[in-house]
């Protein structure tokens, strides 16, 4: 497999709910990888491997609302059904026609909305694959961090946000790291930067509750995933806390046309931690789809 180095450029779109920034590598051809991150976070989670994808794709990463670069409005209650209009709005904009999605954490209820459109024959693209990393979907399975629950709390939640600093960030995130030392302390600088700007204490509670709503959809996303034909690959390392191990068996057990992928002795941000390996997993899936 050969890997080829690219430039990427910085984009904002704007949407009826605000602007939306998203990172762009042009491939050549009309093939699409599309990589949606997780909470609390940013498509910079991906910073150092959308470079690194063969460039017989087109390569797009996007902030969602209320997350890196976007805009943070108060106003809006961050559903995750708002989440997909704005990345099935993002797709069309840039005129896709066939895409694999990729996603992390927050992103996998994302994918999943739009997987529900997808079987319903509403959208205008082609979805040529599902790749779920560590989202905890199964929700009766997660195992919730103390913040967590405090944060998606509607009356505790916003002074918690307010409370919140770089130290118990930092604190919070490297718990949930399996090898400290693999730990990016200068790139979660990043992330908390990105995570407070503009509005971004007054709007985390908010979307903090997405927890909730995966609670309330619950039989709608996972019935997305059992009631769909495309091949959906589960990519999962093995020692996350929250969304623990056992989400990733029962999900392939439950999906019919799955592949299940194990990365050990990892945590829950496999693509930052074991960056390689996770980056060689996926594309051995995307690549074998498309043969």
């Amino acid at each position: 497999m050969t890997i080829q180095s690219k430039g990427y450029k910085e984009c904002t779109n704007s949407s009826i709910f605000g602007d939306i920034h998203y990172k762009i590598v042009s491939g050549k051809s009309d093939k699409w990888i599309s990589f949606l991150h997780g909470y609390p976070t940013s498509s910079l989670d991906y910073s150092a491997i959308l470079s690194k994808i063969p460039d017989t794709y087109n390569v797009i990463a996007h902030d969602h609302l209320g997350f890196g670069h976007s805009d943070k409005p108060i106003e809006n209650d961050y559903l995750l059904t708002i989440q997909a209009d704005i990345a099935i709005g993002l797709y069309e904009f840039l005129n896709i026609k066939n895409v694999h999605i990729v996603a992390h954490d927050y992103g996998t209820s994302v994918a999943t909305e739009v997987l529900s459109r997808y079987n319903s024959k509403s959208l205008s693209f082609q979805i040529n694959s599902l790749t779920l990393c560590n989202g905890s979907m199964l929700i009766d399975m997660a195992k919730l961090r103390l913040i967590q629950r405090l944060l998606k709390n509607k009356w505790i939640g916003p002074l918690v946000a307010r409370m919140s600093s770089s130290k118990t960030f930092h604190r919070n995130m490297k718990n949930i790291w399996f090898d400290r030392k693999r730990y990016n302390k200068h790139l979660l600088d990043k992330h908390w930067e990105l995570l407070i700007s503009k509005n971004g204490k007054q709007v985390l509670s908010k979307i903090t509750r997405y927890i909730d709503q995966r609670y309330e959809n619950y039989d709608k996303w996972i019935g997305a995933l059992q009631g769909s034909n495309l091949p959906v690959h589960i990519l999962w390392a093995a020692n996350d806390p929250v969304a623990v191990k056992g989400m990733a068996f029962k999900l392939d057990s439950i999906i019919e046309n799955s592949h299940l992928t194990i990365i050990e002795e990892c945590g829950h941000y496999p693509m930052i931690e074991k960056e390689e390996e996770w980056l060689s997993k996926l594309l051995a899936f995307i690549l074998y789809q498309d043969q």
